[in-house]
């Protein structure tokens, strides 16, 4: 018997092991939403109903330790790569279908997570039709070197960043961005570069 696509997703929310008492509280949050029979996919563009379930992937290059973001043209926003979960969509299929609409790129996670979320948030998104995205975080492996194609709809720029030495609490990056990316360093075992005295 298949599992239901809420079951699926509560599986998922619940087996990230938060990293810091903000991730615990908001994934007790998730988990209660979930349970409460609440709809969890978005229905109509573009924010009905106005919480709903997103995941955002990112591009982890080890090779020189970085990320690919977008300056998202919706967002206002320099974000992770990713999108909504479409009507009962196992998220880890949204992530492989956003990955080849956005960039056209063939989805292959990391082994830091494998095909499991490494975080997430509950997040109010900036400018018209503001709405909550309950987002589930995943990592992909890829390669600065190489070749995508970023929808110019929906992107004005690509970026690879550096885990180390990027201001990642600027405000326009998600505001959960810094907390993220030092959950992923810690995962990683990467220690950040300490200055010298």
């Amino acid at each position: 018997m298949a599992t239901e696509p809420r079951q699926i997703i509560r599986d998922l929310a619940a087996g990230v092991i938060p990293a810091d008492s903000i991730e615990a509280e908001q994934q007790a949050q998730i988990l209660a939403w979930i349970d409460s029979g609440a709809p969890l996919f978005r229905v109509v563009k573009p924010a009905t109903p106005p919480q709903h379930l997103a995941v955002y992937f990112a591009l982890l290059d080890d090779s020189d330790r970085s990320l690919m973001l977008v300056d998202h043209v919706k967002a206002q926003a320099v974000l992770l790569t990713g999108g909504h979960v479409d009507d009962q969509e196992d998220p880890r299929v949204s992530v492989v279908r956003e990955a080849e609409e956005e960039l056209r790129l063939a989805a292959k996670f990391h082994n830091v997570a494998g095909d499991r979320p490494l975080f997430l948030s509950v997040t109010r998104t900036r400018g018209q039709d503001s709405h909550i995205d309950v987002t589930l975080w995943f990592i992909l492996a890829a390669s600065r070197h190489q070749q995508f194609e970023a929808d110019a709809v929906e992107f004005t720029a690509v970026n690879w960043l550096p885990l180390e030495g990027t201001d990642w609490t600027a405000e326009n990056f998600d505001p959960h961005m810094a907390r993220f990316v030092a959950k992923l360093i810690a995962e990683l075992g990467v220690q950040a570069p300490t200055s010298e005295i």
